[in-house]
């Protein structure tokens, strides 16, 4: 009821404003994803109504599954929920794929369980060598490359966790991606990653009108919170335990050559561009730079954006993400193509966390 007027008035003030500056409107998710971050007031009494009513959904659905009232399964296994209370654009991948390595490096037996956001196929799918974004998506694809972790996604987690462990018997230990709101599958551990850029934000809100699926309180219920992108101020503190987790970046390789290194120094006569479809796309645009590379263009595609050789700008090299590198085929031609990995360092030791609190409690042997 309130939201074709409400998206009305909003696309006619925007259309207005930017008519009279004779400029490009842009799309109607960056003028809401630009007011998270910077709030507009006539933005905010259009979209504040529909932000409540959000919360006592949210609120509602959640206590539903607590109490029992909706059904949750529990699988075989100990779930360890790596999520967020952000839609999104918080660091949270490399954050799972640094867990899962770090599980993997003490022995632990542990996969993967994703949604799979993007794919073109609602079947639950067990991720092989032979998988590609459009069966598994972008980001469960990375996990499960840079990780070498059994990893299978589907809408549903619990059966995406019964698949995992049909192919994979052997499993000690599932981290499932991005499921700290899908209350259906019950979990032994959360961990939510929060970005340090908006720690000390105090008009942070919920969905339409801010960028958050649940309330800050939500934060003081999780077995720890990872601040991502840098350290918070010490105030900033809603569990006992909190991490911190900085990204670095490798060596740019070339997309179908991955054993092949970048020379930058190479770029300063040719003509560089860079390429990114994910929801922050400006902080590896920043990477770059921050590495002596001079960008002539940029392309900031909307997070999980299918991309292909057409779309890439015509340049001497082009230099992508690893969330995107996994879109295209190993038989395109594509020799001018390069990729910038990172990693998250995650402090302390959030594996060693995880394994002290499972053992502590007798779940992982």
């Amino acid at each position: 009821m309130f939201r074709r007027p409400c998206l009305g008035g909003l696309v006619l003030y925007y259309r207005l404003i930017f008519a009279s500056k004779a400029v490009r409107m842009p799309k109607l998710h960056q003028i809401i994803e630009g007011h998270w971050q910077s709030p507009n007031p006539f933005l905010s009494l259009l979209l504040k109504p529909l932000s409540k009513l959000f919360a006592r959904i949210a609120a509602k659905r959640r206590d539903d599954f607590v109490s029992g009232r909706l059904k949750s399964e529990k699988l075989p296994v100990p779930v360890v929920v790596v999520g967020n209370i952000h839609a999104g654009g918080t660091g949270k991948t490399p954050i799972v794929a640094a867990l899962v390595l770090g599980l993997r490096e003490k022995g632990v037996k542990v996969g993967i369980i994703s949604r799979g956001y993007g794919r073109k196929s609602k079947a639950v799918h067990v991720l092989n060598i032979a998988s590609s974004a459009a069966d598994a998506g972008d980001e469960p694809l990375l996990l499960f490359r840079q990780t070498g972790a059994p990893t299978a996604v589907g809408s549903s987690r619990a059966e995406a966790g019964r698949a995992l462990l049909a192919a994979y018997p052997e499993l000690e230990l599932i981290v499932a991606d991005d499921g700290l709101q899908h209350y259906a599958l019950q979990r032994d551990m959360e961990i939510a990653v929060f970005p340090a850029a908006d720690a000390e934000r105090t008009n942070l809100d919920l969905l339409p009108n801010g960028s958050l699926r649940e309330p800050l309180s939500r934060l003081d219920s999780v077995d720890a919170v990872v601040v991502s992108g840098g350290k918070a101020d010490a105030s900033f503190a809603p569990s006992e335990n909190m991490f911190h987790s900085r990204i670095e970046t490798g060596q740019i390789y070339r997309l179908n050559h991955p054993s092949e290194i970048l020379d930058t120094g190479r770029l300063k006569n040719q003509t560089v561009a860079a390429v990114a479809g994910i929801a922050k796309p400006e902080r590896f645009f920043d990477s770059l730079r921050n590495m002596g590379i001079p960008l002539n263009q940029t392309v900031a595609l909307p997070d999980h954006a299918d991309i292909a050789a057409a779309d890439l700008p015509n340049a001497d090299a082009v230099i992508i993400t690893e969330k995107d590198a996994v879109k295209f085929s190993d038989d395109l031609n594509l020799n001018h193509v390069w990729v910038l990995p990172v990693c998250a360092i995650i402090e302390p030791d959030l594996a060693a966390f995880v394994l002290g609190r499972l053992e502590g409690s007798r779940q992982v042997v």
